[in-house]
């Protein structure tokens, strides 16, 4: 039995919120809550309320128990890059592109 839970376009960086959602794939909930709880950024505190929402799906929709789920999957994907123009020196016009990302959770029971 699996649930799911997806947040779009989130104000922070895929590739800094990947390296977050690397350390829960695979993890007991209450091991991965517990690993987000003490990772202390921006991308750690997104991707717990993604987690809290899919384990609230699983329980909520599904009838599961919270004590025998797992993330069975935490991905994270690009989204829209919102580019901003500034100027730059010698009247160059440079560019600071601001990226957003999509976080993807998916938690099963074990069998």
């Amino acid at each position: 039995m699996e649930a799911k839970a997806i947040a779009k376009g989130l104000r922070v960086s895929p590739i800094r919120a990947r390296l977050v959602a690397d350390l829960i794939r695979g993890k007991n909930v209450q091991e991965a809550l517990q690993i987000l709880n003490n990772v202390h950024n921006k991308s750690a505190k997104l991707t717990k309320k993604v987690l809290d929402s899919a384990i609230a799906n699983a329980v909520n929709n599904n009838g599961a128990e919270a004590a025998t789920l797992y993330v069975k999957e935490a991905r994270v994907d690009a989204g829209p890059v919102m580019k901003r123009h500034m100027f730059d020196s010698r009247s160059h016009i440079g560019h600071k592109d601001h990226r957003t990302s999509h976080i993807n959770i998916v938690v099963a029971t074990k069998n």
